[in-house]
């Protein structure tokens, strides 16, 4: 019997019209994402916070350079970790033992109130876990389909959906308790997550076939010849390019590497969310909220904290439905964690409601971007679908000119502090703007970016050039720390509207470049689509 998707008979159950292994890695990339984007809204808040307030009082610059090199490291050790799992490990083994190191992280980072050192170790523990989980997941998620088209697009999408839930729950949670319980409580709440993340892949993961599994243990079955057909079926594309075309292959993997030169200058951009848009929002918006706007702060907090919850657990509702039977125990984990989470929520929202307090948290923009993305991504899902999906290099030159008119908006609303200055009133308005457009255009790049990497790349080579599209993300995120250290001094001689401008004219020069790019690329793509 021939399956649609790719793994067991079970993999071939549907949610939402994509097989259920899916939702099992949507889920455990979720609590991953929720672990990652929990600390970086603390990161420099953290660090700039006084020592009276828990925190290190770092300048502004120092605490940006650090938060540079962690998100930067983050997204360079995974071209290690996707060789060690192609040659050795296998992706399954290689994303169990990251989410590991990843929890023992986050506990040592609950501890950094004993001794500055638990807080390096486990910022490295994060980086070398990461490492291991970041490129397999996503090289499982592009194996479950037979097609290279739309579906897997599609697909994708959805698993970014999944990656932005679990960034709205920890930004959201992990910030509302790092800024008003304490530091070390929102840094440890992550690696609980974590932890339940890995059972329930690990509890799971039989669902998922052949795929994942070590050369070793794929070499062990006895029905090698059914594994070889089976190979082929999957991956006929590729082995015809290898076999019979080399060229179609070097112009595929050319591709790839013009994708992700341009990445960079995405997240550059993009990534000043976790750092020079942190402090925006921290010392120069106005966040002081009275009377009735207060409390309409209050309702609007409420539904975009609960609505995201429901439509989350509504997903998880129907993976029980199609897998239950026979993953009961990693079922039950994975309803534990949500238990956890709804009874955070619900604690969160009753405090805020009885307090009087009236100003907005500033790690709570950086909710906005994944809030935009649970909304947003089955419309562009279905827009990928459709007869009006555009081409890889035009969905990413839109995303650049979006990012740059993300920060066009806040160039215009910082317009009229003055030069040097160190706090100011600007209407929150502006950063909501911004994190709309950057959100659309992350829509436009990042699901792309990773389902173009699966389809072009040959089969043997698909985890190490996820490594090589994550390693455009190390640069990215290095050059974005050192660029956003130097806002107070551009900011002292030329203002913060100069400032946001860079972030304005170089990613919508790059998206013009693409734009120009798109006919050579499509052809050097050899039917992809």
């Amino acid at each position: 019997m021939e399956f649609k998707f790719g793994g067991s008979a079970e993999n071939q159950k549907t949610v939402l019209g994509h097989p259920a292994g899916l939702f099992v890695l949507f889920f455990t990339e979720m609590w991953e994402r929720f672990s990652y984007y929990g600390m970086r809204a603390l990161l420099v808040l953290f660090l700039v916070s006084t020592i009276i307030d828990g925190g290190w009082e770092w300048s502004r610059a120092d605490a940006l350079v650090l938060y540079g090199w962690y998100t930067g490291l983050v997204y360079i050790t995974p071209i290690i970790g996707g060789f060690i799992a192609d040659k050795f490990m296998g992706y399954r083994r290689a994303v169990v033992l990251g989410a590991f190191v990843m929890t023992l992280g986050h506990a040592s980072m609950a501890l950094e109130g004993i001794t500055p050192m638990f807080f390096y170790a486990g910022l490295s523990f994060l980086i070398i876990g990461n490492g291991f989980f970041k490129p397999n997941i996503s090289s499982m998620v592009g194996q479950l389909y037979k097609s290279q088209g739309k579906e897997k697009d599609a697909g994708y999408t959805i698993f970014y959906m999944g990656i932005n839930a679990g960034a709205f729950l920890g930004i959201l949670l992990c910030g509302y308790i790092g800024e008003n319980i304490g530091w070390h409580f929102g840094f440890g709440l992550a690696g609980i997550f974590m932890f339940l993340g890995m059972l329930q892949f690990f509890f799971t993961q039989s669902i998922f076939g052949r795929i994942g599994l070590s050369p070793k243990q794929t070499e062990d079955f006895d029905d090698v010849i059914e594994d070889s057909v089976e190979k082929l079926e999957d991956n006929v594309e590729d082995v015809i390019e290898e076999a019979e075309n080399s060229k179609v292959v070097r112009d595929r993997l050319f591709v790839i590497g013009i994708f992700s030169l341009f990445v960079i200058f995405f997240w550059w951009a993009f990534e000043q969310a976790g750092g020079s848009m942190t402090i925006f929002a921290a010392d120069y918006t106005d966040r002081s909220l009275v009377g009735s706007a207060a409390l309409t702060f209050k309702i609007i907090n409420a539904i975009i904290t609960v609505v995201p919850m429901v439509v989350i657990t509504w997903v998880l509702a129907m993976l029980f439905k199609q897998t239950f039977a026979k993953y009961s125990l990693a079922n039950i984990l994975l309803a534990l964690s949500f238990v956890i989470i709804w009874g955070i929520v619900i604690w969160m929202l009753v405090r805020e409601f009885q307090s009087d307090a009236t100003e907005v948290p500033a790690s709570w923009f950086s909710v906005l971007n994944s809030l935009f993305i649970i909304l947003f991504a089955p419309l562009f899902s279905k827009i990928w679908e459709s007869k009006f999906n555009p081409s890889g290099p035009v969905k990413f030159a839109i995303g650049l000119l979006l990012v740059g008119l993300g920060f066009a908006a806040l160039a215009y609303g910082s317009a009229g502090i003055p030069d040097g200055a160190k706090t100011a009133s600007v209407s929150l308005i502006y950063l909501v703007v911004a994190y709309f457009l950057h959100t659309m255009g992350e829509l436009c790049v990042s699901p792309v970016g990773l389902s173009y990497v699966s389809k072009l790349a040959p089969i043997k080579l698909v985890s190490m050039m996820f490594g090589i599209w994550f390693t455009a993300n190390f640069f990215a995120n290095l050059l974005g720390g050192f660029t956003g250290s130097y806002m107070d001094p551009i900011m002292e001689e030329h203002g913060l509207t100069t400032f946001f401008l860079i972030f304005t004219i170089i990613p919508i020069g790059a998206a013009v470049i693409m734009f120009l790019l798109n006919p050579m690329l499509k052809r050097k793509m050899h039917g992809i689509e």
